[in-house]
C-alpha cells in the first residue's frame, strides 16, 4: 500500500476510534467516572473543586481566621490548613449521598460498598490530618499567650517604677511591642487583681465559708 494510502488509513481509523472513545456510556461507568474525579479532589492540592463555590470557601476560611486569630505567619499557615482540610472533610457525605442515591441497577452492591470505605478511609485520615494540625496550632497559641503574659507584666512593673521615680518610658524603650494604652491597661489590672486578693484573704483567710474551710495565702 502506498504511503498516501496507508496515512489515510489511519486517519480514518483514529477519527472512528474517537468516535466511540467519548467516556463511560453506561450509568454506573458514569457514576465510577464521576466518583473517582471527586474523590480524587479529597487529596488534590487545590481544596476547591470547580463544581464549588470559590466564595462560599473564602468565606469559610474567613470564619476561621475569626475563630483563632492567627498572629505570626506559622499560625496562619496552620489556620489555612485547617480550613482546607475541614472543606474536604465536609465534601466527605456529599460524596456518600451521591454514591448511594445515583446507584444503577447494572451497579453492583460490592462495588458500592468498596467505594463506600474508600471514602471513609479519605475521611478519617483527613480527620487525624485536622486533628494533628489542630494540635500544632494550639501549642503554638498557648505558649504564644503565655509568653505575652509574661511579657505585659514585666512592662507593667517597669511602667510603676517609672511613674514612682517620675521619669517617662515607652515601651519599645525595653524591645516591648505593646503600646503603652495597653500596659497602661494590663497594670490597672494587676493592681485590681492584688486589691481583691488582700480583701479576700483579710475575709475569708481563715475559718469556714459557706460550710467550707477557705485557706489562702499571700503571694506577695
Amino acid at each position: 500500500m502506498p504511503a498516501s494510502a496507508l496515512q489515510i488509513d489511519r486517519a480514518s481509523i483514529n477519527r472512528a476510534n474517537s468516535q466511540h472513545s467519548t467516556g463511560p456510556r453506561t450509568e454506573s461507568g458514569k457514576q465510577r467516572s464521576s466518583l473517582n474525579a471527586l474523590r480524587h479532589g479529597l487529596t488534590a492540592a487545590a481544596a476547591v473543586l470547580p463544581s464549588e463555590d470559590p466564595a462560599a470557601y473564602q468565606q469559610h476560611c474567613r470564619n476561621f481566621r475569626d475563630e483563632y486569630k492567627p498572629a505570626t505567619p506559622t499560625e496562619t499557615q496552620l489556620v489555612q490548613e485547617l480550613a482546607g482540610t475541614s472543606w474536604r472533610l465536609n465534601r466527605v457525605p456529599l460524596l456518600e449521598t451521591a454514591l448511594l442515591s445515583e446507584q444503577s441497577p447494572d451497579q453492583s452492591p460490592e462495588s458500592a460498598i468498596d467505594a463506600l470505605a474508600r471514602l471513609g478511609l479519605h475521611s478519617s485520615r483527613l480527620s487525624r490530618q485536622f486533628q494533628k494540625t489542630l494540635d500544632q496550632l494550639r501549642a503554638l497559641q498557648s505558649e504564644r499567650h503565655r509568653k505575652e503574659g509574661r511579657d505585659l507584666r514585666d512592662a507593667a512593673a517597669l511602667l510603676e517604677l517609672h511613674k514612682r521615680k517620675g521619669l517617662p518610658w515607652t515601651p519599645s524603650d525595653h524591645g516591648f511591642v505593646f503600646s503603652k494604652e495597653q500596659v497602661e491597661r494590663h497594670a490597672e489590672r494587676l493592681a485590681r487583681q492584688n486589691e481583691a486578693g488582700h480583701i479576700e484573704f483579710a475575709r475569708f483567710g481563715s475559718g469556714k465559708f459557706e460550710g467550707e474551710t477557705v485557706h489562702l495565702r499571700s503571694t506577695m
